[in-house]
């Protein structure tokens, strides 16, 4: 296939990735768009004007996705859904997620421009939320249109300033049936392009992956609760100090995460003390826990046995202690047959790759189980993700990019 444009597709790639990194971009040359800011409504507002003057009919949802809409020649009912999510972490990276929607993009507007109308709908998306950061929720975006959430489900959860996800949903103009409700059932398949971010890839010297699995995981928010004290008068058999408990709670499941040899990741990447006073016991602690594994067996195991522990180590410690598992997402497999013509379409073209199992979730996990879902990876440099560093080089987005137009046109054309 040999696609041609006015501007090189490596070329138009980095010109997108930049301008796209623009928004809500930090000190620190990060990225930063939480869900309902004021950088994540521009940006999904920068990617529906793009989708319009690429020729799409665009649109967005209630929740905040954005759509760009090709209409097939034959079959316009069912619809080939293609992209990834627009949100960050705090100071991220300008690839992670961006590079899934932009991608998408651009393959459906190069297939058009050389092809014309596909024979079935395709539709480019920007999916509002994925990554959890600002509400204990995540997949808020894939997670309304397939319909693990629902409205009402934004009434309870809330942000670090105590905003629930509605309040926030309606402060943007979302959430109040201005525009047409989330959930979806015309999806015939979801493809989603994005950065492995790990070195898998990059060691190996490949170029490309179709991923067969996406991991399991569980995200919980461990809060104790003790007595503060002050530090010089209070004897040490007598204090109630949470942070004393927790840090040996993290050393504890940071220690045997390390003894297993399964795959088995477990990260405390959060955590809060008060009063935080240099010369004052702290009386409360909260902290997060991150564990994943792609059987859940095995998931679910290891963290009934750290909780155990847990509960152990307070009782010990005479603290509180309040566990909230937040989000208990079970791995997902790939759409087999997806998997396997996709790693023959790469054989075609002469691409290195490898399958790969995702070590990171994804909105590809949510769609996974309800439609047929593949997922693809180009490399990401040294590893590096979630952070102003995260970098992919401009050939290996081109690769992605040329992939996904590959495929694309074995689907829909």
């Amino acid at each position: 296939m040999t696609f041609r444009t006015s501007v090189p597709l490596t070329e138009e790639i980095a010109e997108r990735i930049n301008a796209l990194g623009q928004i809500g971009r930090t000190e620190n040359g990060g990225v930063t768009r939480l869900l309902y800011s004021d950088s994540w409504l521009s940006a999904q507002t920068a990617v529906k004007k793009t989708m319009e003057e690429m020729g799409f009919s665009t649109h967005f949802d209630d929740v905040g996705n954005v759509f760009g809409r090709v209409e097939g020649t034959e079959e316009r009912d069912r619809v080939i859904l293609t992209g990834s999510h627009i949100d960050t972490v705090v100071d991220g990276g300008k690839y992670d997620g961006a590079f899934g929607v932009l991608a998408a993009m651009i393959a459906v507007s190069r297939l058009k421009q050389e092809y014309g109308a596909p024979k079935k709908t395709i539709e480019t998306v920007a999916l509002c939320e994925e990554e959890g950061s600002r509400f204990h929720l995540a997949f808020w975006g894939s997670g309304s249109i397939t319909g693990r959430y629902q409205l009402n489900d934004a009434r309870t959860v809330t942000d670090g300033q105590g905003t629930t996800l509605e309040d926030a949903m309606h402060q943007m103009g979302f959430g109040q049936g201005k525009y047409p409700p989330a959930r979806r059932e015309d999806i015939a398949c979801f493809l989603e392009t994005h950065i492995e971010q790990g070195q898998i890839l990059e060691r190996e010297h490949l170029a490309w992956a179709p991923v067969s699995h996406i991991v399991g995981m569980k995200r919980i928010i461990i809060r104790l609760s003790g007595q503060s004290n002050h530090a010089g008068t209070t004897p040490m058999a007598d204090r109630r100090d949470a942070l004393y408990a927790a840090s040996q709670m993290i050393f504890d499941v940071v220690s045997h995460a390390k003894e297993q040899s399964n795959g088995l990741v477990a990260t405390v990447g959060q955590i809060s003390i008060r009063p935080n006073v240099g010369n004052v016991i702290p009386g409360d602690c909260t902290f997060a826990l991150d564990v994943r594994h792609h059987e859940y067996d095995v998931l679910h195991d290891f963290c009934t046995k750290e909780l155990e522990n847990f509960r152990r180590i307070a009782e010990k410690a005479a603290v509180e202690l309040d566990i909230k598992t937040w989000l208990d997402d079970a791995p997902v497999k790939m759409d087999p047959s997806m998997t396997e013509r996709h790693g023959k379409i790469a054989q075609r073209a002469g691409v290195p790759f490898k399958k790969m199992v995702s070590g990171a979730g994804h909105d590809s996990q949510i769609f996974g189980v309800y439609c047929p879902t593949a997922m693809m990876f180009v490399p990401s440099h040294d590893g590096i993700s979630h952070s102003p560093k995260e970098f992919t080089r401009i050939d290996d987005l081109a690769t992605g990019v040329r992939m996904l137009m590959k495929i694309l046109h074995e689907m829909a054309y």
